[in-house]
């Protein structure tokens, strides 16, 4: 079953929020499932230095009470600066702009992030797009697993290719989220872009 069937629609999103799980230490996740011993490496691997115990009082913000916190994204292309947007902004006026892109253009995106208080399991960040209100295409990339961490964290895409070509050329609106294994939303934000022959 593919991770997004159950936000297939616009309306499986509407009104589905962050719900914050029972409040677990990180020694408590490391201790749990200890029969698993191909799991309980995992995670070791995943705290690495950070700790079981120093894990707990990692809190970027204390005023977010979400594990993911998501600062900016932004769309990498060789020779041309890189296309930024500051996520921690009213995101809904990102509808209102027209974001252009040239047509088969080579390209990454770079996802910039902090994890706070839990490891946060399979975060991935999908994006579908639309043309007449009929789906075109969805792509979903694994950004992975992470224990908290004071610093941030960067995640860069593999490259992708833009489409191209007289039919593919118009308006897109676009649906762009982040969710984890545990089906968890933290962000979702909806935006319009024109693939067109040049930049300009």
């Amino acid at each position: 079953m593919n991770d997004i069937e159950l936000y297939e629609t616009e309306k499986d999103l509407q009104g589905f929020k962050y719900q914050p799980p029972s409040e677990k230490t990180i020694e408590e996740i490391i201790t749990a499932d200890k029969e698993d011993e191909s799991l309980q490496l995992y995670k070791q691997a995943l705290l690495g230095a950070t700790g079981a115990t120093q894990g707990d009082n990692i809190v970027v913000n204390a005023n977010n009470l979400g594990k993911v916190l998501i600062k900016k994204i932004a769309l990498i292309v060789e020779g041309r600066k890189d296309i930024e947007l500051d996520l921690t902004e009213n995101i809904s006026q990102f509808k209102k702009q027209i974001f252009v892109v040239k047509e088969g253009i080579e390209y990454k995106v770079r996802i910039d992030f902090f994890v706070q208080r839990e490891i946060v399991l399979g975060l991935k960040f999908v994006q579908k797009s639309y043309r007449s209100c009929s789906p075109v295409a969805q792509t979903t990339w694994m950004v992975g697993s992470y224990p908290p961490k004071k610093e941030m964290y960067c995640y860069i895409s593999p490259s992708e290719e833009a489409p191209s070509g007289l039919m593919a050329r118009g308006i897109y609106s676009m649906s762009s989220f982040f969710i984890d294994d545990d089906k968890y939303l933290y962000l979702k934000w909806d935006w319009t872009l024109k693939v067109q022959e040049d930049w300009e």
